[in-house]
């Protein structure tokens, strides 16, 4: 289930929102647990199961770390490499046996077949959450959660449950245990829901139907112009698809009293690869510096220390996104910029603003054809098209892909992604958690139901983050 289907707007939201403001006091915490496991069982029956596992591993391993602190070190080290090995083994198995098949072959041995592993939705996630959880009790940030149904709630919490954000279990514990929702919150939580619901639906949605048949073309039939309009399509698609599923996630928190962070704050206007990633995914880069790169040594143990640890982070980041080589180079990619600039670049950067933009938005659109490409060698064949002006062997006009409804969708994206914002201030307007403005029922009543319409119709509607 989705945000942006029928079932979820029309069914599943309208019945957790009137059984959890019906219910009493404590209770509500129990109604948007069972709603929430209702949730995930629905995309996936079969891997409830591994999620409960994982948080009965999680809530053992913190009741043991509080009751016996003298081991507690010993005892996160067993919490979260319990953990790892369940999303190792469900996310990189194939990856690694297709390997090890691949270099047993050159040598002539015989590859046993293996049954195919299938990736469990949202596993990242909330195996992340989980391993928050224990590292928090461990740096003394917060008290052992004694209701195991509660860490249930905070683990399986439909809003950030399949595709985030990553919510540390510091930023809502409090509010876990008690919190109000005032007629603000849930006017707040409405308004970003809504928005989160357009920019998925009027805009990733029409890029990715252009993108998606593009790139589904074998790559001789690519000339240099379709391949730089699927690679500016996927750029605005795969932006608008997780910063609008964050912000419907952002949304129904607020509905339920919870504060959740920002995740995204407008990447593209970014001067530099390290202002990119301190904007996109916000609380990815968050959890790494808060879990991996500050116990590694952070900045503190000397320049080449620091190069060690950054790359590390981002190597680590290219393989928590995918089990394929092409996400492998992605990270390593990203962390050879890092790297350069924190060594030298960095600074150059900082005095030259309008150049640190058109870099940024360079390195940024290489690395999402390596994201994208279909395999490490599609995408560096596909580099070559944009770059080597090559003309296409089949029959494929760009003019085919801008339709009207692509070129609209294309002028929002490019609008909303900062421009917008950064001359008018509208943002903090739309964001604004204090007041509501006179525009904003009609706007918002106009944007729902538009994507209704196009729901209805039976719109294209993937959601990239989900495979992750």
């Amino acid at each position: 289930m989705v945000f942006s289907s029928l079932v979820f707007l029309f069914f599943f939201l309208p019945a957790v929102l009137l059984a959890y403001n019906i219910a009493p006091g404590r209770a509500k915490n129990y109604v948007l647990l069972v709603f929430s496991l209702f949730f995930y069982g629905w995309g996936g029956p079969s891997y409830l199961l591994l999620m409960l596992a994982v948080i009965g591993i999680t809530y053992v391993t913190g009741m043991l770390m509080s009751y016996l602190p003298k081991y507690m070190k010993l005892f996160l080290a067993i919490g979260v490499i319990a953990n790892l090995m369940f999303l190792g083994y469900f996310k990189y198995f194939n990856f690694a046996v297709s390997n090890i098949g691949k270099i047993r072959g050159i040598f002539n041995i015989t590859v046993p077949a293996f049954d195919y592993v299938v990736l469990p939705i949202g596993i990242s996630f909330y195996t992340f959450q989980a391993i928050s959880y224990l590292g928090d009790l461990c740096y003394g940030r917060i008290k052992v959660q004694k209701n195991p149904l509660y860490l249930m709630m905070y683990i399986s919490f439909f809003p950030q449950l399949i595709a985030g954000p990553i919510v540390q279990y510091n930023h809502i514990s409090e509010e876990i245990d008690r919190r109000t929702v005032t007629h603000m919150d849930f006017a707040y939580g409405v308004r970003r829901f809504v928005i989160g619901l357009g920019k998925k639906v009027l805009i990733s949605n029409e890029m990715a139907w252009v993108v998606d048949r593009i790139f589904s073309q074998p790559v001789e039939n690519i000339s240099t112009p379709l391949a730089w309009i699927a690679i500016i399509g996927y750029t605005f698609q795969i932006y608008y698809d997780f910063s609008g599923y964050s912000d419907m996630a952002i949304g129904l928190g607020r509905m339920f009293g919870f504060h959740f962070r920002e995740n995204f704050n407008y990447p593209y206007l970014s001067a530099s690869v390290r202002e990119f990633w301190q904007r996109w995914h916000i609380s990815l880069s968050d959890w790494f510096r808060d879990y991996v790169y500050i116990p590694l040594g952070g900045n503190r143990k000397g320049n080449i220390r620091t190069y060690i640890n950054l790359f590390t982070i981002f190597f680590l980041t290219g393989i928590w996104h995918g089990a394929s080589w092409q996400f492998l180079v992605w990270g390593i990619y990203f962390g050879v910029f890092m790297v350069a600039e924190r060594a030298f670049l960095g600074k150059w950067l900082a005095k030259h603003k309008v150049t640190g933009h058109i870099y940024t938005l360079s390195v940024v659109v290489i690395g999402w054809v390596l994201f994208r490409g279909n395999g490490l060698s599609g995408a560096l064949t596909w580099l070559k098209r944009m770059f080597l002006f090559t003309a296409a062997n089949g029959v494929v006009s760009p003019s085919v892909y801008f339709d009207n409804r692509f070129i609209v969708a294309l002028f929002a994206a490019v609008l909303f992604s900062g421009p917008l914002q950064t001359f008018t201030g509208l943002n903090k307007k739309l964001f604004d958690d204090k007041k509501t403005y006179a525009y904003e029922l009609p706007l918002l009543t106009i944007i729902m139901i538009m994507c209704i319409c196009l729901l209805v119709g039976n719109t294209y509607n993937p959601f990239i983050y989900f495979q992750f």
